[in-house]
């Protein structure tokens, strides 16, 4: 089984190019999907969801120079689900996309 995904969508902020301790060279990308229906009463109605990415090595280097805020992009990759716990001891989790 996968979970490829492929999301078409605005940067909503600039991608922030780091490096691992190795050297290796990743960005982290945020984007908003917007979809657009028809609802029940004829009218348009429209929601927008955010997602965030990771792109590594030279794709990573290339996003933070090319790309900027407002930027459409087509992303595709996989689903990534990460859990964490905040210093306050709050559980969080996040769905992420590996480009």
């Amino acid at each position: 089984m996968s979970n490829n995904v492929t999301l078409i969508g605005n940067l909503v902020e600039d991608p922030e190019l780091r490096f691992t301790p190795s050297g290796v060279a990743m960005a982290k990308i945020r984007l908003a999907v917007n979809r657009r229906w028809r609802g029940q009463d004829g009218e348009w109605q429209e929601d927008t969801s955010f997602f965030g990415g990771t792109l590594w090595r030279e794709q990573a280097e290339q996003a933070a120079e090319s790309l900027q805020k407002g930027t459409r992009v087509i992303v595709s990759g996989r689903l990534e689900q990460r859990s964490w716990e905040t210093p306050e001891g709050d559980k969080r989790s996040v769905v992420e996309v590996q480009i």
